[in-house]
């Protein structure tokens, strides 16, 4: 393996010992989502293992291979969702729903990963408030107001003095080889500010594992929470729980939490929240994930024998993995389609196929659209008939 677990063979969340593997994926891009000028160091990406493990006390699922060492988030790091009309019409919905909830008008908010802003922009506008960011991949592109202010830093212990009536992380906890010294940390913050709410919005595994979704497995999540895992996370740091929910089609968990008056850490240990039924489906999981595999790349090789045209729809994490689980078999695959315009031009990490805008597909003309997320097929089938195309769609 190309690391240790930073814990040394305990569960990053409640510290059992009690952990075994599901799933071991070896020499999968450490990135997914950096972004490479061509096509050999793209092919040249660094490579971690993924060893998928299960903490049978909370049911916790994390990267037992994890290498904290391996990552660095800087400015060629690339997520955003933001260009995606389905996707701004969620986030405009969540970034009113918090609003209305927690009063936030006139309110200092900070946001700790904030990518470029964009969400953070969305619920100062809609709240007249004021915001600060931390993220040390943000670029200044001069779009912020003057009511946000972003450090290009991670949050820490040194910014806790930072006021904030609300503080939230999107994406970000599933990221950190600590979260347990996140959580503390979070509570820290909010040692004088009692009436402070966080919000927490990370992968929901229960998704992933329901849906044999073994796309959504990347190096850069250590961690892949469920709601048990979640809920004793924070409960253990010092938080009452106000909400814990899934949003987006069910892919994502939510958390909104206060701080407690009393830090001490609760003894779930003995929390009855269904263990046994949920390793059963973890390890349904591992087994239906390598008949997905076996069944995509039967697919592939019939649609290269029938000398077919294909793309790829989704140049994010999800068809970064597509592509390289499935190589030699994904080779087929000349481009990848994004609608985001920082993505066009460059190549795919570990697979190498170039990123292309939906304009491309006017001339190229593929036989069929690979769509790496359904939620967004709609908005695909839709700009795929405004170019005047008619492919076949294969949703993953």
């Amino acid at each position: 393996m190309s690391g240790l677990n930073p814990l040394h063979g305990e569960c990053p969340i409640c510290g059992s010992t009690h952990i075994e593997t599901v799933l071991q994926l070896p020499q999968i891009p450490v990135f997914c989502n950096n972004l490479w000028p061509d096509a050999t160091r793209a092919v040249a990406a660094p490579r971690g293992d993924m060893q998928l493990t299960l903490c049978r006390d909370c049911g916790h699922l994390f990267n037992a291979a994890f290498d904290p060492g391996l990552m660095t988030y800087d400015q060629a790091y690339e997520n955003s969702l933001h260009f995606s009309p389905r996707f701004q019409r969620y986030a405009h919905g969540l970034a009113r729903s918090l609003v209305e909830r927690y009063d936030l008008h006139g309110k200092d908010i900070i946001e700790i990963g904030c990518g470029q802003g964009d969400f953070l922009q969305m619920l100062c506008e809609l709240g007249d408030n004021r915001g600060v960011g931390f993220d040390p991949s943000f670029v200044d592109e001069g779009h912020l107001p003057p009511s946000i202010t972003v450090i290009p830093d991670y949050y820490g212990d040194e910014y806790r003095d930072y006021p904030a009536d609300f503080l939230y992380a999107r994406h970000v906890i599933e990221h950190l080889a600590r979260p347990r010294d996140f959580a503390t940390m979070l509570r820290r913050g909010l040692m004088h500010r009692p009436d402070a709410v966080i919000f927490i919005e990370a992968p929901d595994a229960g998704f992933m594992i329901k849906n044999a979704a073994l796309w959504d497995i990347i190096y850069e999540h250590f961690s892949y929470f469920g709601r048990a895992s979640m809920r004793r996370l924070f409960e253990d740091a010092g938080f009452d729980i106000l909400g814990l929910y899934t949003t987006f089609g069910g892919q994502y968990l939510c958390l909104e939490a206060g701080a407690r008056p009393d830090v001490r850490a609760l003894d779930l240990a003995q929390e009855d929240w269904g263990a046994a039924i949920w390793r059963e489906e973890v390890m349904a999981f591992a087994a239906r994930s390598m008949e997905t595999m076996a069944r995509w790349r039967e697919r592939l090789a019939a649609m290269r024998a029938a000398n077919q045209r294909i793309v790829v729809w989704g140049a994010g994490s999800k068809g970064v993995m597509f592509l390289n689980l499935l190589q030699p078999q994904s080779d087929v695959i000349s481009y990848v389609v994004d609608i985001n315009p920082r993505k066009h031009g460059m190549f795919v990490a570990g697979a190498g196929q170039q990123i292309v805008p939906p304009e491309f597909l006017r001339a190229y003309r593929p036989d069929a659209i690979i769509v790496m997320n359904r939620n967004y097929g709609d908005e695909i089938r839709e700009m795929t008939a405004e170019l005047g195309l008619s492919p076949t769609f294969q949703f993953v």
